[in-house]
């Protein structure tokens, strides 16, 4: 018989999904991992799962014990999902500009959903900072333990991507994939994958794709934190040097405004009937970017980091588009 055991086992092993237009835009072939099958619908299931695995293996969390942690939506998610599915409480701290798809979905998962308003990183009130000290206020009385995630400093992060995404891109590539690109939020998928994938081929070469608002473009094109700009999309956008980011060489680094990576993104739905979040938007446009610097007959793998269906009251609504003077395509009016 074939069967996965359960939600854990489900997590990973995503097909690649060759994107017609991007490719033939390019010449070359341009694939998509489909993270968006995971079974939390996003490819943070894996950090979700690599952090609590860790945090297992080194017996900082029991049966019964808490995973507190601050996230943009998905990490939440799937971290309250492995929760459910390993016996233990969840608290999110989220910024309370997400979508209320993911509010919804968190609550529905079992999280205990704590909503803060938005502010930078060096705000002591951020929400990775809020969820910090409500994780060490837990620990000291929790029995079973309580753990902050720290998905950003966390290196089983990046560790649960060397291990599995890479080694599937390579296996189903037949180690034919030249470059991977993708941006970044913690780090841990894109250097994860990075560094996974140039332990078979050191000559693969690797893209940042970086929202407007970002810092990370500057960092790798001048070595200056600097950021310009904002973005629509949601759960990406660094300003600072994560611990998952340690390390990373970046080859073919780019910023993509929303202005390009939006029109994309609906393409994907009208002509190819991919339903994608926001942050697949710039990782596809910074997709064929890289494709078209390399040249005709690369392998170029992205990734499809979740389902539009998280973003209906945003880049999916006809209000909303034009509140943030985007066009807005005839099928969604």
């Amino acid at each position: 018989m074939d069967y996965r055991d359960g939600f854990i086992a489900t997590i990973g092993n995503t097909p690649l999904i060759k994107l017609q237009q991007a490719s033939e835009e390019t010449g070359c072939t341009i694939l998509g991992k489909a993270e968006f099958l995971n079974p939390g619908g996003s490819v943070k299931d894996r950090a979700a799962w690599a952090i609590v695995k860790a945090a297992e293996d080194s017996g900082a969390l029991r049966p019964g014990g808490v995973i507190v942690e601050g996230t943009a939506g998905n990490t939440g998610i799937g971290l309250a999902l492995v929760a459910r599915a390993r016996g233990y409480r969840c608290t999110i701290v989220i910024p309370e500009t997400q979508s209320q798809e993911k509010k919804d979905m968190l609550r529905l998962s079992g999280a205990e959903l704590i909503e803060v308003p938005a502010a930078p990183y060096r705000d002591p009130n951020n929400y990775v900072h809020y969820s910090r000290r409500l994780a060490e206020e837990m620990a000291e009385k929790e029995p079973n333990g309580a753990i902050w995630a720290n998905q950003f400093d966390n290196v089983a992060n990046r560790q649960g991507h060397i291990e599995t995404t890479a080694q599937e891109i390579w296996q189903q590539t037949d180690g034919k994939v030249d470059g991977f690109i993708c941006a970044v939020g913690t780090g841990g998928t894109l250097a994860g994958v990075a560094m996974g994938l140039k332990q078979h081929n050191p000559d693969i070469k690797i893209g940042l794709a970086d929202p407007m608002g970002a810092a990370l473009f500057h960092y790798y094109k001048n070595g200056e934190l600097k950021s310009e700009g904002s973005s629509i999309t949601e759960g990406i956008g660094q300003g600072r040097i994560t611990a998952n980011l340690e390390d990373l060489e970046i080859d073919f680094p780019y910023q993509i405004p929303d202005e390009e990576g939006m029109p994309i993104l609906f393409d994907l739905f009208e002509k190819e009937a991919l339903c994608l979040g926001t942050s697949c938007a710039i990782n596809v446009a910074g997709a064929i970017r890289m494709a078209k610097d390399m040249g005709p007959g690369h392998t170029i793998v992205t990734v499809l980091c979740d389902s539009g269906t998280r973003y209906g009251s945003k880049i999916y609504n006809a209000e909303f588009l034009r509140s943030k003077g985007f066009p807005v395509p005839g099928w969604i009016s």
